[in-house]
């Protein structure tokens, strides 16, 4: 008998084709539960070379046994009856194993990789996508990352200041030609997470060179260590130490020289012939106080909310006292005035100081471009809004700096007012390819998301928002919610936002029944909410929150820039109400369509008058 019909008798070659039809069935099966068990690799590898090893062990085994009636038993060399009974059954098994196998094949082509997007990530990187574009791909060499510098001073209270010295890099690399530089908001969110290694923290900010430093305050020296990582290569380019007497002086030097040597070596990849692109940090203030406490006064602004910006403020005060002739202080002076209303800081008249500080910015240096946006944001922050001269201001702040993410923001929010949502997509789709991870921007986006017609998508891109740590435009998503019937998260939504609110705790169940319950008595609901509120605070405005549009009490509405009741569509009774177009009159929106245009849901009617869909 020849080799291979002894193979065939004693099934060598059915064995062989189960044993690895099973065994692929097996990976797949251990694949999915390691991943589920979010298990170390090494198990998966284990398994594998049991598998392997007991593929060896099956056909040794299967040529020197065989299973009879009475057992296990030494294959005798002889034919019987049991031998085709055992093939066949064989043959069962490989068949069944064979068909399930390509079930799953099946199923895997088909399906959507988890890696890849899940059903409910889909329409978050569906919306970002169709706004920003693909932010993924080839990354480029001429591209740095500048992480926050390690506060290394003995106290260890210096955090603010090495976060400062990192950041006045940054914004002088960020004007080099040719270099891509992650923004401040992507790179700073990797602070404390060094431990994840440079190659994995470049390929998720999507670059390939790193720098990396330290700060060291002692008394009256300093000590800025930097260094550069090719991250590709997980190796370094270049690093220095520099030692100097604590002069705000010295410190502007060595960003400049930090600066001046990131792109010294990359100015091979940058471009321009291989010749070294300029740049210079520019010392605007020799008095080092103020210095310092316009660093810690920036930190407080980045992070800003009702408890920070009153400080900022108060730091700043404290900057331009000690140099009047700081032009960056007021101009950071100047924003922090200008949105501390938004955070119900009402006990000044900050639009004015606002103004007055963007000027003296401007007058000192007027190559500046957040003063620009700074006047334009606050003419439109009262009714009637001035919104031409408004968009000639953020105009002047982008030809200063196109990459003014602030100033996008602002003029996407006055896009909104006025109703061109086009135009607002646009603008926040810029700030996200700038900055990805600037929520103010990604909270506008989904707000004109809903605008156009792209709820679900907003509803994604907003909840991705939340989930980044965002709490921006709630009373956007609650009133959504309410609209399409998912009473669950308008509950949710609306304790969360209360729950910011101390004076207002424990009191969301009243505007929850208000979206949920058909039988809401709005006008003796909104009496006795009066009553309570005045029990609790003395007095009552029920127009400093959008308390009025969930009771329907439509006449109490002032024009809101912030929430823009007018191009709600959550409430059929608002708009058959005439208090829509009363608002719309009230912010100042015909006279600005009939000089520049209308905006595609809203038309001119005769002369004076006008409709919007």
């Amino acid at each position: 008998m020849s080799l291979i019909s002894e193979f065939k008798r004693r099934n060598v070659f059915r064995v062989t084709a189960a044993y690895l039809v099973v065994g692929w069935l097996t990976l797949q099966v251990s694949d999915i539960l390691l991943d589920f068990a979010d298990a170390p690799a090494w198990v998966g590898k284990v398994i594998l070379a049991v598998l392997l090893l007991g593929f060896v062990l099956t056909i040794v085994l299967t040529w020197v046994f065989e299973i009879t009636p009475e057992g296990i038993q030494r294959d005798d060399g002889t034919v019987n009856a049991s031998d085709t009974a055992r093939a066949q059954r064989l043959n069962i098994v490989t068949i069944v194993a064979a068909v399930i196998v390509a079930a799953m094949f099946f199923w895997q082509q088909t399906r959507v990789p988890g890696d890849i997007v899940t059903a409910e990530s889909a329409p978050v990187k569906d919306a970002i996508a169709d706004a920003v574009g693909s932010m993924q791909g080839e990354i480029s060499a001429a591209s740095i990352a500048v992480l926050p510098f390690a506060d290394l001073s003995p106290e260890g209270d210096q955090e603010y200041f090495s976060d400062g010295i990192a950041e006045e890099i940054l914004n002088v690399l960020t004007r080099v030609g040719g270099l891509k530089v992650a923004s401040r908001t992507s790179a700073f969110g990797f602070k404390g997470q060094e431990a994840l290694g440079m190659p994995l923290i470049a390929e998720r900010l999507q670059v390939r060179h790193v720098l990396e430093g330290s700060v060291r305050k002692s008394g009256n020296t300093i000590r800025i260590t930097a260094q550069i990582i090719d991250a590709a290569a997980d190796q370094h380019l270049w690093s220095e130490t520099y030692d100097r007497e604590l002069t705000a002086d010295n410190i502007f030097t060595v960003q400049d020289e930090i600066a001046t040597a990131i792109v010294t070596q990359l100015a091979d990849l940058i471009g321009n012939g291989g010749s070294v692109p300029a740049v210079s940090v520019k010392a605007d203030t020799q008095n080092l106080d103020a210095y310092e406490t316009y660093l810690e006064a920036r930190a407080l602004f980045a992070r800003r909310n009702s408890r920070t910006v009153p400080v900022a403020i108060t730091k700043l005060e404290q900057a331009v006292a000690a140099d009047p002739q700081f032009a960056r202080a007021w101009e950071l002076l100047a924003a922090s005035y200008s949105v501390a209303p938004a955070w119900h800081i009402l006990d000044r008249d900050y639009v004015a100081l606002s103004n007055q500080a963007a000027q003296r910015a401007i007058e000192l240096n007027p190559a500046l471009s957040l003063p620009y946006a700074v006047l334009g944001s606050n003419l439109t922050e009262l009714a009637p809004g001035k919104f031409t001269e408004a968009f000639a201001y953020y105009e002047q702040a982008l030809e200063r700096d196109p990459k003014d993410t602030t100033a996008l923001l602002w003029r996407s929010e006055d896009y909104t007012v006025t109703g061109f949502f086009q135009e607002a997509k646009s603008d926040l789709s810029r700030c996200l390819e700038i900055d990805p991870d600037y929520l103010l921007c990604q909270a506008w986006l989904s707000k004109n998301l809903f605008y156009l017609g792209e709820s679900e998508r907003a509803f994604a891109v907003y909840e991705d928002m939340v989930s980044a740590g965002g709490r921006a435009l709630a009373w956007e998503i609650i009133l959504q919610y309410g609209s399409v019937g998912k009473n669950a998260l308008a509950r949710w939504a609306l304790a969360r936002f209360f729950s910011d609110f101390s004076i207002m705790q424990g009191r969301s169940e009243l505007f929850y029944r208000a979206l949920s319950d058909p039988d809401f008595d709005y006008d003796r609901e909104a009496a006795a909410f009066e009553i309570e509120y005045r029990a609790i605070h003395g007095n009552f405005d029920i127009r400093n929150m959008p308390f009025a549009y969930l009771l329907k009490q439509y006449d109490q509405l002032p024009p809101s820039f912030v929430h823009t009741f007018w191009w709600n569509r959550t409430d059929p009774d608002f708009l058959k109400s005439p208090h829509r177009k009363r608002l719309i009159r009230e912010a100042g929106l015909p006279e600005f369509w009939r000089e520049h245009g209308f905006p595609p849901q809203c038309r001119a009617v005769g002369s004076a008058d006008f409709e919007c869909d």
